[in-house]
């Protein structure tokens, strides 16, 4: 018994071996047959893929499917470069305090950040031990020159008394301070420090009671009657860009309202995340009503170009590998013409070749002429070269399957 049943098992296991490698021997006829196939159809559609096909369409399938025409004609295109913002300060109009000797704040004049200050206007009352030491130079000094007769001693009583006199003006001391210093004959314990431009505080790191060292930066006061606007352009857009252009912008913070400026640098530099380049655009901000950091919507102006071809932008199709318009013949086919485009403004595209004055193109639906040009190249035309007749599709067909 046990010797049948390992007989079985072994005519089976033969069995399904011989199967196995005449499956093998199949599938890899298969594959070889497939592949020759695959091979040629490729060599086919790449032969064909260069060529399409014209299209023939009667009135009423080019109806039923949305297809219009338009006549290639010569305009003047207007056209505008729209971007965004923000309100920065002008850069050329920012002046810092920093103190020249070291101190201690005995009294602050402008105590916070906002404050609107006049060239010359206190700042506070510095005391400085060198300031101190700077005047009673300057007090001996003059009285010296007073008290020197002529000659030598004059001569170096007036250097004396010029040295004092320049070292006190190279520590910001103005000079009408400097005068009453001499003709009071005492020194003071503080000298006031006094805003050096006009506009507003912008920044403010000291308090009363502060010492104060060289090179410290105490005060940044920014005049904002004018500001800039800070803008990023598309980089097909850059070429549009020039200094000295009109450009007007709108803020959220008044609406219906418009302000003009005019663009006063282009970066030379594009962002390569962004793919956008810098542009700066001066304002005028009278009232002040114009706050850095606002959001800024710009509208640039570019100058009209000269009267030039041009086709409905839905009129062309982009490939990837070409630009192409669909061209009524003189027997109505659309042929498919490859065309170089330049500028687009608003819905029209500007044409430099390919294209004459007066030719007729699809202006509408041209994607699927397009695709109906592509079907009949990669059919090889197994129905009449480029006819599409979307009229009377199959209807034989079509009644032959519902009976």
């Amino acid at each position: 018994m046990n010797s049948r049943v390992q007989t079985l098992i072994s005519l089976t296991l033969v069995g399904g071996a011989l199967v196995a490698v005449a499956l093998g021997w199949r599938r890899g006829d298969a594959q070889e047959a497939q592949g020759g196939m695959e091979g040629h159809d490729h060599a086919a559609m790449t032969a064909g893929a260069g060529t399409l096909k014209p299209v023939v369409l009667d009135a009423e399938a080019a109806r039923r499917i949305g297809v219009t025409y338009a006549t290639v004609e010569r305009r003047i295109l207007t056209r505008y470069v729209q971007t965004v913002g923000s309100v920065v300060y002008d850069e050329t109009r920012l002046a810092n305090v920093n103190p020249k000797v070291e101190g201690w704040v005995e009294k602050l004049h402008v105590d916070f950040t906002g404050a609107p200050v006049q060239a010359g206007q206190p700042l506070m009352e510095v005391y400085s031990p060198a300031l101190v030491s700077a005047q009673e130079e300057l007090i001996l000094a003059a009285r010296l020159a007073r008290e020197a007769g002529a000659g030598r001693a004059s001569e170096n009583a007036g250097t004396l008394l010029s040295a004092a006199r320049r070292r006190l003006s190279y520590w910001d001391v103005p000079e009408e301070t400097i005068r009453a210093i001499e003709e009071r004959g005492t020194p003071t314990k503080t000298l006031t420090l006094r805003a050096p431009a006009s506009g507003m505080v912008v920044e403010k790191s000291v308090v009363e009671g502060d010492r104060i060292m060289p090179g410290m930066t105490l005060y940044r006061i920014a005049d904002l009657s004018r500001v800039w606007i800070e803008g990023e352009v598309f980089e097909k857009d850059l070429a549009a860009v020039k200094v000295g252009q009109g450009v007007v912008a709108f803020f959220e913070a008044y609406p219906g309202e418009s302000f003009t400026g005019r663009v006063t640098y282009v970066y030379p530099t594009v962002s390569v995340q962004s793919r956008t380049g810098r542009v700066r655009v001066e304002l005028a901000n009278p009232g002040l009503r114009v706050k850095p950091g606002m959001y800024a919507q710009l509208t640039l102006d570019v100058p009209p170009t000269e009267p030039t071809l041009v086709v409905p932008a839905d009129a062309v199709v982009e490939t990837g590998q070409r630009t192409l318009v669909f061209v009524v013949d003189g027997s109505g086919a659309l042929l498919p013409r490859e065309i170089r485009t330049g500028i687009r403004s608003g819905r029209l595209v500007e044409v430099l070749s390919g294209l004459a004055e007066g030719d007729r193109v699809v202006s509408s639906a041209a994607f699927l002429v397009d695709a109906e040009s592509n079907l009949g190249t990669m059919t090889g035309g197994m129905d009449a070269p480029g006819e599409m007749d979307m009229g009377g599709m199959d209807h034989s067909t079509m009644d032959h399957s519902n009976h």
